[in-house]
């Protein structure tokens, strides 16, 4: 990346500080654009749900990986509750998406209760193991709560075999007027698939490990026996680990990475598969020389640029996204490491400039919180609109879920501290309610701002893009109105 005319701003930047200007482009598609990330992971999405306990959990990691991203599973969660998540990630199916079942004879709220977990709409209705109909929230609509769902399902469903043809899919499920297609398996239910399900599996690569299997990652603190906990990741079968604490650049960090990367290598002999180790977070150059020394593959940069984030207001400490990512990629690049962005997007196009900057992929978390996938549950809020809360992992609620071990005398002075908001409400967006949604809107910009740059990959995007500084005024004449002056 290069600044325009040589600018420089006496001051550091943030994404909505810059612009990137268009160069000169043979790149005639976006479908030409290759957006696998350089960073070792194996993603062919920049993108990477960041380790929030209400964002971040099976259904949001089974779904991003489809689509070629990956979910970092939080440090506050129980090793069963580890291995249980990323035993079913696994399991999950690279192309059909996972159902919701209900029985025939299951009360209507019973399938009112699930139909917020996928944002597909439909729950299979089962006897027994049998598939025996459809039933959707419109059918539930007007219907008393305790009728059986035999009474207002659509029976008897257009289904196709595990091998089905995605083109052809696609004409069955118009052809019918249906949302979503059973896929049976020597009569067991193995997925379903939908019309966007089927468009998006023809222009996403799923991230995959060597066994073919959906990807995930887990994070792990530096507080504890470091190297145990690693292990139980890596026997979990994550396939990226994060060392994961707000301030990054300090001495037990600096402690804690040695031991993970030891229990890594240790790993990687017995099995011959070494997995990346990310740490942070950090926003100087410096930070990224030292923790990349330690034994980290990947570092994740940013302090307070987060929605639920109050860590600069409190403190006073952190430093706009946008000069951080560029200063640490570049320090990462002469050590042979690559950076995470975390944090601070709210728009496809910061996502592109963290990429022009030097970022390997880009941390989201916020933005993703308010999806049917996310670990939360769904709610309504007084005037019908779907909302999940989200929460900041320095605020008092997380903080009092990672320190559920201690004593009451001392959970309650950690209480004392937070840097973070308790609880926010994320509304779906009617237009993008979920995770798929958001993600088409993010690839199609980043894409485009690869044509823009005559770039075909993320490593050629880095090299030419040219980036300009900006006023808030020219910041705001670049975002579309929805009323007229």
């Amino acid at each position: 990346m290069k600044f325009l005319n040589d600018a420089s701003a006496p001051y550091d930047l943030t994404y909505n500080d810059v612009f990137m200007v268009p160069s000169r482009s043979s790149v005639t598609s976006r479908m030409d654009v290759d957006l696998t990330t350089p960073d070792a992971v194996g993603t062919t999405l920049p993108l990477v749900v960041s380790n929030m306990t209400a964002v971040a959990g099976r259904r949001m990691a089974e779904t991003v990986a489809r689509r070629g991203g990956i979910a970092i599973l939080p440090q506050d969660i129980t090793p069963a509750a580890v291995q249980d998540m990323v035993g079913q990630v696994k399991r999950a199916h690279s192309v059909f998406e996972t159902p919701i079942t209900v029985q025939v004879d299951d009360a209507v709220a019973t399938a009112l209760s699930l139909l917020g977990k996928r944002s597909h709409g439909a729950a299979v209705v089962l006897d027994g193991e049998r598939v025996v109909g459809i039933v959707t929230e419109k059918d539930c609509t007007d219907v008393d709560r305790f009728a059986r769902i035999s009474e207002v399902m659509s029976a008897d469903p257009v289904t196709v075999g595990p091998d089905a043809d995605l083109d052809a899919a696609f004409t069955l499920l118009g052809t019918h007027h249906v949302g979503v297609v059973p896929v049976l398996d020597s009569g067991r239910l193995a997925g379903v698939l939908t019309r966007q399900g089927v468009l998006r599996s023809s222009i996403y690569t799923p991230a995959l490990d060597p066994q073919g299997r959906l990807m995930v990652g887990g994070a792990v603190g530096i507080n504890g026996d470091v190297r145990s906990k690693t292990t139980s990741l890596l026997e979990a079968g994550v396939d990226v680990l994060v060392v994961d604490t707000a301030h990054g650049h300090q001495d037990k960090m600096l402690d804690a990475l040695p031991l993970a990367a030891a229990a890594r290598d240790a790993f990687a002999d017995a099995t011959g598969r070494r997995i990346p180790l990310a740490a942070g977070n950090i926003v100087s150059a410096s930070g990224a020389a030292e923790l990349s020394a330690a034994g980290a593959d990947i570092l994740k940069v940013g302090v307070g640029p987060g929605a639920m984030c109050t860590t600069r207001m409190m403190t006073g400490v952190g430093r706009p996204q946008f000069s951080a990512v560029l200063e640490c990629a570049a320090a990462a690049r002469d050590s042979g490491a690559e950076v995470w962005a975390d944090g601070g997007v709210k728009y496809p196009r910061d996502v592109a400039l963290a990429l022009a900057a030097g970022a390997a992929s880009v941390m989201v978390g916020s933005w993703f919180a308010g999806t049917y996938e996310s670990a939360g549950d769904l709610m309504r809020d007084p005037d019908g609109k779907l909302y999940k809360e989200s929460f900041g992992m320095a605020s008092a609620r997380a903080v009092r879920n990672r320190t559920k071990d201690q004593s009451a005398f001392d959970r309650a002075r950690s209480a004392l501290f937070e840097e973070g908001i308790s609880s926010s409400r994320m509304y779906l967006d009617p237009a993008r309610p979920g995770v798929e949604d958001l993600i088409d809107s993010i690839v199609a910009g980043v894409r485009s701002s690869f044509t823009y740059a005559g770039a075909r990959s993320i490593g050629e995007f880095r090299e030419r893009a040219v980036v300009g500084i900006q006023s808030s005024a020219g910041y705001e004449e670049g975002r579309a109105r929805d009323t007229s002056w």
